[in-house]
C-alpha cells in the first residue's frame, strides 16, 4: 500500500515558477517508474513528465518541453517537477503517479496503479 503525497501547488503570475514535490511512503516494491500528469477542467488527463527511478531517464511532453524538468531523490522517497515560464494554459490540477516496470516510460494514465490525490496549480496573468 504506497502512498503518494504532493505539496508545492499554488498561485503563480505567468512566467513565474513552481516546484512540485511528491513524496513516496515507500518504495518496498517493484516500483520503478514515476510521473507527472494534470488535469484541467472538462479536460482529459494528459501526461506531463515521467523519470525512472534507477536510471533517472526522463521524458517529458511536448508542450512542456523547455519549461519543465523532471527529477527524483532517491534518498528522499521524493519526485519534483520544477515548473518554469508558466503560463495560464499551466492551469490544472497536478497528479503524481506510480508504477512497477522496468520499460519504456508510460504515458497514458491508466498505466499507473498508484495516485496522489492532486495539488492545484493556477497561473495567472
Amino acid at each position: 500500500q504506497v502512498q503518494l503525497v504532493e505539496s508545492g501547488g499554488g498561485l503563480v503570475q505567468a512566467g513565474g515558477s513552481l516546484t512540485l514535490s511528491c513524496l513516496f511512503s515507500e518504495r518496498t516494491w517493484k516500483m520503478n517508474m514515476a510521473a507527472w500528469f494534470r488535469q484541467a477542467p472538462g479536460k482529459e488527463r494528459e501526461f506531463v513528465a515521467g523519470v525512472i527511478w534507477s536510471t533517472s531517464n526522463t521524458r517529458h511532453a511536448d508542450s512542456v518541453k523547455g519549461r519543465f524538468t523532471i527529477s527524483k531523490d532517491n534518498f528522499k522517497n521524493t519526485v519534483y517537477l520544477q515548473m518554469n515560464n508558466l503560463e495560464p494554459e499551466d492551469t490544472a490540477v497536478y497528479y503524481c503517479a506510480a508504477r512497477e516496470g522496468w520499460g519504456s516510460i508510460t504515458t497514458v494514465n491508466s498505466g499507473y496503479t498508484y495516485w496522489g490525490q492532486g495539488t492545484q496549480v493556477t497561473v495567472s496573468s
